[in-house]
């Protein structure tokens, strides 16, 4: 066994690990507590209402739900979860009395829900419904397959990328060819030349504001000149869907795989369901569909009388239904060969490759984008799939999520691994996003000094005037940190008070301006509590289109004009918690184009070096203030 595979297998037993970890969690929410207990936890919905039901995206069976109480309930339901509907009506039971479905969006109190039957279950008009989170087993056993295959690998490709990329072979290049590409800079050419030479592995490591996104497109339309279609993948349907749509823009033929329910209504039109349905064959698709169901019905139909005669025409009905099926099918997989034959790009998350479309497809080129927010055994499970392989992301950004401490190695990508130790990765230099002394304090920390602001930005501000970044210590103000009973996330109510004010004062001259505004926090308790008081502000109202609240692991890849930063931990202990975590704090700071605003108590964060050094750099650019300017 070589090396690769010695690693590649302590991998794997770390995957076993979070999968155990996660069944864990599941399992003593959903069927070892209460519906109550699991309402109050936020996985449940219970009882619901089934407002209507209908047959949506490629004839796909969707319901709308809508609960009546604990309507203040906090949840954690969103689109893209798996999910089970399931009765709690006399007769039946939760366990046994259930369907699969996908959670299409929430607004509020209402959620809509495509499920995996063709027909509604007859006890969902009976009334006691509910929701549920699920485990989602068929994932882990798809990144599983993906570790045991590449781990097995031998005398194929996937054994070659292997041993290039965390083994002891070298990767090899073909001779560079400096393309020019207009409207890119010198990075962004620098960096597509080199992913486009590479043979085996290359990497784009793209920083805050750098044109990641414009770079790996630019790539993929080069790319194109000479290969039939790229294969493109990203960790969350929310970066598949960017890149889709930024694909679709450049007027590339794109087929977006994915469940419809987990994509947006702007990408729907590339998925493979949507494809299908415009096709210029569906409709005849659709009618012997339509006449198979028929003769199936009109087969069992019930009849009083039912003797040899009437059995030969079941017999004979049956038989038409079965050829009609599969005159269905050969017409199905013409259209989806059709489909496949035009595309250019197929993009989808990790778990999208399984696909039975792409089960004997192999791409000359898979990327991965977003990579160092992907678990490594979720690279792996594409790259079957493809000859070579780039990725794109910022390791100096936030990495995946794991929930077991006992895997949290996880948290050491594959993107991580390679960048710095193999020689392939070229980095994006020139930022389009910060002011320069927004920019500075994470340039030093994070990129070593070679990140520069373009003069587009560099000087930009709000209005007239100079000053574009603060930091308010409430060290000494009595401000603690308080905890929510139920979720055990923290939250400091005086702080937030103070972030508004803060705010206000920052906004009252600009108001005839249309400044985007990001209030983000690292804790979801701080973040309901600030949102809470800026949507009972009168202030606020007037500009509630413009202000965007919540947590600064959600706001990565986003920009706002404004950001301002309640940092919460205040405590005697000198705890900040996962703050310690600096990368989180990068992705924080470098959301901000023009004035980046920063609320905290340096008596606790000040005994981390990371902190030390940067109340100090706002010291040196004369941005820090006091709590008690304000206070009185």
């Amino acid at each position: 066994m070589t090396k690769a595979q010695e690693k590649l297998k302590q991998v794997k037993e770390l995957l076993l690990i979070e999968r155990k970890e996660e069944r864990k969690y599941f399992k003593n929410k959903l069927l070892n507590t209460s519906l109550k207990d699991q309402v109050d936890e936020g996985i449940c919905w219970y009882p619901v209402v089934l407002n209507k039901h209908f047959y949506g995206t490629a004839e796909r069976l969707t319901i709308d739900i809508e609960r009546t109480q604990g309507l203040d309930q906090k949840h954690s339901f969103q689109a893209g979860n798996s999910i089970y509907f399931f009765s709690n009506a006399d007769g039946y039971e939760i366990g046994k009395d259930r369907v699969q479905g996908v959670v299409n969006y929430v607004k509020k109190d209402r959620m809509r829900i495509t499920l995996q039957e063709d027909e509604l279950p007859e006890w969902a008009q009976d009334g006691r419904l509910g929701v549920n989170l699920t485990f989602d087993e068929g994932t882990y056993k798809a990144l599983e397959k993906a570790m045991d295959d590449v781990i097995e690998a031998k005398g194929d490709r996937l054994a070659e990328l292997r041993e290039v990329l965390v083994g002891e072979v070298a990767p090899s290049f073909n001779a560079l060819e400096a393309f020019k590409h207009s409207g890119l800079n010198l990075s962004q050419e620098d960096a597509l030349n080199y992913a486009a030479s590479a043979r085996d592995a290359a990497i784009i490591h793209g920083p805050p504001g750098t044109g990641k996104t414009t770079t790996v497109v630019r790539l993929i339309r080069h790319l194109l000149k000479t290969e039939k279609n790229v294969l493109v993948v990203a960790p969350s349907n929310a970066a598949v869907d960017l890149l889709t749509d930024k694909l679709t823009e450049q007027n590339v033929s794109v087929l977006r795989l994915g469940h419809p329910a987990r994509v947006t209504d702007q990408t729907l039109k590339q998925t493979l369901d949507v494809k299908i349905t415009n096709h210029q064959d569906y409709r005849s698709l659709k009618g012997i569909k339509k006449k198979a169901e028929e003769l199936r019905k009109m087969a069992y139909k019930y009849k009083r009388k039912f003797g040899p005669e009437e059995r030969m025409q079941r017999k004979t009905l049956l038989r038409d239904v079965d050829l009609l099926k599969a005159q269905a099918f050969q017409l199905e997989h013409y259209i989806i060969n059709d489909i496949m034959e035009k595309t250019d790009v197929v993009t989808c998350t990790p778990f999208g490759t399984t696909h039975d479309l792409l089960k004997n497809v192999v791409f000359e080129t898979l990327i991965i984008d977003e990579a160092t927010q992907a678990l490594e055994p979720a690279c792996w499970l594409p790259m079957k799939r493809a000859n070579r392989v780039i990725l794109a992301g910022d390791h100096c950004q936030l990495p995946p999520t794991v929930k077991s401490y006992e895997a949290k190695e996880l948290l050491n990508t594959l993107f991580e691994k390679i960048v710095g130790t193999k020689q392939v990765d070229k980095m994006l230099d020139t930022q389009y996003r910060m002011n320069e002394k927004i920019m500075n304090f994470s340039n030093r920390a994070f990129y070593n000094g070679n990140l520069k602001a373009h003069d587009s930005v560099a000087h930009h501000t709000l209005g007239e005037v100079e000053e574009v970044l603060e930091f308010v210590d409430t060290a000494g103000c009595g401000f603690g940190e308080g905890q929510n009973r139920e979720t055990r996330s923290l939250f400091n109510k005086d702080e937030a008070d103070l972030l508004i004010k803060r705010l206000k004062s920052l906004l009252e001259p600009y108001e005839e301006h249309e400044y985007t505004i990001g209030v983000i926090s690292p804790y979801k308790a701080q973040v309901e509590l600030l949102t809470e008081m800026i949507e009972e502000d009168e202030f606020f109202k007037s500009i509630s289109h413009l202000v965007t609240v919540n947590t600064i692991d959600s706001f990565q890849g986003q920009e706002r004009d404004i950001i301002a930063i309640s940092l919460v931990r205040s405590n005697e202990r000198n705890e900040i918690g996962f703050l310690a975590d600096t990368r989180r704090m990068n992705v924080a700071m470098t959301r901000a184009r023009k004035y980046l605003m920063m609320i905290g108590d340096s008596a606790t964060l000040g005994h981390n070096d990371f902190y030390g050094n940067l109340l100090d750099y706002v010291d040196e650019q004369q941005a820090y203030k006091s709590a008690f300017e304000y206070l009185y």
